[in-house]
């Protein structure tokens, strides 16, 4: 009985000192990001930060530790013989029971399409280095970096996590990024840097723009579709200058709201500079907020049709979803800006009609003001040298 008494007791100490002592399991890679951004949310930057870092040493370890167990089963003679066949390699790993190696092709294969490929295993294991990377721990890392005031470092953490765009669990996060970099540049006033990240993010997105690509009255292609993007900017100039800014809105739609603020901040920095080409980024900007601002009038009044922009204001006016948009895009500024600019490019019986139209607004605010000032005084905006 006492011998039993001392093996329980035994027993007990064995199992409660080893939960006592036993080191805490740390969250997968994925998870450590969530619970990141969880902290980071609640404003506990700190442990937010500690948190992506985790997330991004984690990731590199497990794939670099599967690129390891690839290579050693590559690097065996039966296996070197066999060839490049990933077809084959990945059979050999099975039938001989590397499930190490099995487990790193895989994941791998969850990550990636075994088709892209082409059954070559030294690409299979080539891709374990783009696995590596983890862009969105980059990014939110550099998110507490920018909260806490340090720009430079969310700055250099945007660029990192943008030089490993392929990477990108959604490859349009690229735009994020990019917009994340423009806005630091702006806070910088390094405008010739935001002016390329700007014209980038035109480029990569803006089929408009780039293939002249534009959809009239929100069901059929234009006639200009197969036509250069300078002979659609130049039609559509055409229209809004000599038809008016409601034809102009009748006619074409365009939703493309990922360049809006593209093609928005380039007008506002080439009214401040004067330039030309400010009119057409400001066209685009506005085209866009008002194909938007008419979807959503009509999700809710299904017999709306577009007549003019005062019509359409009123109704805007009923919506507060609308009301918020509205200021995220500072609607009304774009509109005095696209006035000013149409008015320096010599347009000065459209830049009017903008004006008026904002000038009938009382809600715009300083863009009210301004607008019955031009209409008082017509005068060019002036140029602002750019630091």
């Amino acid at each position: 009985m006492k011998k039993l008494t001392t093996v329980v007791i035994i027993l007990f100490f064995l199992i409660f000192s080893n939960n006592l002592f036993a080191q805490p399991v740390s969250p997968p890679w994925w998870l450590s990001l969530e619970y990141g951004k969880q902290r980071f949310r609640t404003g506990d930057y700190g442990a937010a930060l500690i948190l992506f870092e985790d997330a991004r040493r984690d990731r590199r370890a497990m794939y670099e530790q599967m690129e390891r167990d690839l290579i050693h089963l590559m690097s065996l003679n039966d296996v070197r013989r066999i060839g490049d066949s990933l077809d084959r390699v990945e059979r050999y790993s099975i039938e001989r029971r590397y499930t190490a190696a099995s487990a790193a092709l895989e994941e791998l294969y969850y990550r990636i399409p075994k088709s892209s490929f082409n059954n070559s295993a030294s690409s299979a294991l080539a891709a374990f280095n783009k696995l590596k990377n983890y862009p969105e721990a980059e990014y939110w890392i550099g998110e507490v970096y920018r909260v806490e005031g340090e720009l430079n470092l969310a700055l250099s953490q945007y660029r990192r996590a943008l030089t490993m765009k392929d990477s990108l669990e959604d490859p349009g996060f690229s735009v994020t990024l990019q917009y994340k970099i423009a806005s630091i540049l702006r806070t910088r006033q390094e405008y010739t840097e935001m002016e390329k990240v700007l014209h980038s993010i035109i480029a990569e997105t803006d089929t408009l723009w780039a293939n002249a690509s534009a959809v009239e009255g929100g069901a059929a292609v234009i006639p200009y579709a197969q036509a250069s993007a300078s002979f659609a900017r130049t039609s559509m100039t055409r229209t809004l200058t000599e038809r008016g800014i409601n034809r102009f809105l009748d006619m074409y739609r365009y939703d493309n709201t990922t360049v809006e603020q593209a093609h928005r901040l380039l007008g506002f920095y080439y009214a401040a500079q004067g330039r030309p080409s400010a009119e057409q980024h400001l066209m685009f900007s506005f085209l866009i907020q008002n194909s938007i601002i008419i979807e959503e009038v009509r999700r809710r009044k299904y017999d709306f049709t577009f007549t003019n922009l005062t019509d359409l204001a009123k109704e805007t006016e009923r919506n507060q979803l609308l009301l918020s948009y509205i200021d995220e895009v500072e609607y009304y500024k774009t509109a005095y800006y696209l006035g000013a600019s149409l008015y320096r490019n010599g347009r000065a019986a459209v830049a009017r009609a903008f004006w008026n139209f904002l000038a009938s607004q009382p809600q715009a605010g300083e863009w009210h003001s301004r607008a019955n000032s031009q209409l008082r005084n017509p005068r060019f905006e002036p140029i602002v040298e750019m630091p």
